[in-house]
């Protein structure tokens, strides 16, 4: 039942839950217990890796590369509503930390330790990162319940929708590769 793990998750303009409007979940980890993702699509305001790495006393080398972009330029993420406190990084497999890693796609890992972020402000982790504080969290059946009751649309991920896209279109972008344009959409679901 891991079918969903590495999906994209795309609200439907109907999503009832705010926090989730125009939202684009990664699926991290599917099973019979339930699922956990991170929206990848909300910046967090006003916070930047730079900041995060300075409030976690690992101030990045000047020189520091492999971060995919400028560690002042780096967003942070809105990963979801539960512990907001807690970070996780999704990137490419050339990082693979020696704790909190996790195999999510074979272009995808997911990093829970501090160890990745450390070696991004050394210049030596993962080529392409994406960084979230939060995650979002389903029990047993209540995704494929939403799912089921037109909350959301399914898709591949990719590393070009995750790292090459701009936060402001991955929602529309990831309707466009399966074929949805985000102007037909409408904010009423229903069943045939």
């Amino acid at each position: 039942m891991t079918a969903l793990t590495g999906k994209l998750l795309i609200a439907m303009p109907s999503m009832p839950d705010p926090r989730f409007a125009h939202s684009v979940v990664l699926l991290c980890a599917h099973s019979a217990e339930g699922a956990m993702g991170l929206i990848i699509n909300k910046r967090l305001p006003d916070l930047s890796l730079f900041k995060l790495l300075e409030h976690l006393d690992l101030a990045p080398e000047h020189d520091a590369a492999g971060l995919g972009a400028t560690a002042n330029d780096m967003p942070v993420h809105f990963g979801g509503p539960v512990e907001t406190s807690r970070g996780f990084v999704v990137h490419t497999p050339d990082f693979f930390g020696s704790e909190g890693s996790a195999q999510v796609t074979d272009d995808l890992v997911l990093s829970t330790s501090v160890e990745v972020l450390s070696e991004m402000a050394r210049g030596q982790g993962p080529g392409h990162a994406l960084i979230a504080l939060g995650y979002s969290g389903w029990g047993p059946q209540q995704l494929e319940s939403e799912i089921q009751a037109g909350g959301w649309l399914t898709a591949d991920s990719g590393r070009a929708l995750l790292f090459d896209t701009e936060d402001n279109l991955r929602w529309s972008a990831a309707l466009g590769q399966i074929g949805v344009d985000p102007r037909l959409l409408s904010g009423a679901t229903g069943h045939a």
